[in-house]
């Protein structure tokens, strides 16, 4: 069972001086430190996948404007190219 990877990665030389100055000031080795960012940005992004996006929401939420058919995509299409659409 392999419990740890030896690999080489490159990192901007600012960000590696700011998880070198990180690792000072916590008493941990560098290695900790960019395994604990890793972790922690993987599990930002896992966490927000099941979550839906806020969609924006109008004044008049749930109500159409008069003369839009839902169930007709052409005409949909027409009114959202047309340039005197209703706003």
């Amino acid at each position: 069972m392999l419990l740890h990877m030896r690999t080489t990665i490159r990192l901007d030389d600012e960000l590696m001086r700011a998880a070198k100055q990180r690792a000072v000031e916590t008493g941990r080795t560098l290695t900790a430190v960019i395994e604990d960012a890793l972790r922690q940005a993987l599990a930002q992004r896992e966490g927000s996948a099941g979550r839906s996006p806020r969609l924006p929401m109008s004044r008049s939420a749930g109500t159409l404007l008069p003369g839009i058919d839902l169930d007709d995509s052409a005409a949909l299409l027409d009114l959202m190219e047309s340039t005197d659409a209703p706003r």
